[in-house]
């Protein structure tokens, strides 16, 4: 049997709910997957917009090994020199002219080398550079040392998701979508190869409306009144998928979504 890489994808970390869960628990899930490699998106962690240089230093310091970000990464603006100064938190690749931090990283794991890169969509957001022409000229050249890339596709809409799946197709391990929060059930192996998901969801309280308090975001729709939007203070859900990739060609071997409900 050809050797595999077991990577743990998370979904957005929304406010203090989806942090606790995951200091508490993602040792445990590591080991319920065994998985060799974790990635997180942690662009809401921090009260659900942002992520603060704390939070990035206690999840690598718990077992994560790359951080995506989107959109949100920009709220805290302390965040901005650890953009410059540590290559495992990352933004998206395709912002332009941007001289905060980088929008890949490469890393060994078990003896192989593993990319992963960030991109951010256009369609209902910001009219940045095209994700599929930046992300394609950077997969062909991390493929130089690389055979598996993973890509978070931080995009409000699925048909620019899948599209961009089929796009990079046998040329990446796995694309996740991430941003909208819900999980989705379309997780499937491409024809070339490459593992993908629409959604893989959000690591935040559960009983909320994408992780904020139910009261205050049914208030919002109904008023349209611009009512801050306070992380819900339930214990959290983990989402994500878990996928294992043949060391030697980067291709997906299968892909399973994950749900853990944490006790904190």
């Amino acid at each position: 049997m050809s050797e595999r890489l077991r990577a743990l994808v998370l979904g957005d970390i929304f406010g203090q709910p989806g942090c606790r869960a995951l200091y508490v628990g993602l040792k445990a899930l590591v080991k319920k997957y065994d998985a060799d490699l974790v990635v997180v998106n942690g662009e809401n962690a921090a009260d659900g917009y942002g992520i603060t240089p704390e939070i990035v230093s206690q999840l690598l310091a718990g077992g994560v090994n790359v951080i995506t970000t989107g959109n949100h990464v920009w709220q805290k603006r302390e965040i901005l020199p650890i953009l410059n100064t540590n290559d495992r938190i990352l933004r998206p690749a395709n912002y332009p002219h941007c001289k905060f931090g980088k929008g890949h990283t490469s890393l060994e794991i078990r003896g192989r080398k593993v990319a992963v890169v960030n991109l951010q969509g256009r369609l209902h957001m910001s009219d940045i550079d095209c994700p599929f022409t930046v992300g394609r000229e950077l997969v062909r050249k991390l493929r130089d040392g690389a055979r598996i890339i993973i890509v978070d596709f931080h995009a409000e809409a699925p048909e620019e998701k899948e599209a961009l799946a089929f796009y990079l197709d046998g040329l990446v391990s796995l694309v996740v979508g991430t941003h909208t929060h819900v999980q989705t059930a379309d997780e499937r192996i491409l024809a070339g190869g490459t593992a993908y998901i629409t959604d893989i969801g959000m690591s935040g309280p559960s009983g909320s409306v994408i992780g904020v308090d139910c009261e205050t975001a049914v208030r919002r729709s109904m008023s349209q009144m611009p009512l801050k939007m306070a992380p819900a203070d339930n214990p959290a859900v983990i989402h994500g998928v878990f996928v294992e990739i043949d060391a030697e060609s980067g291709k997906a071997l299968s892909i399973t979504r994950v749900r853990e409900q944490s006790r904190v």
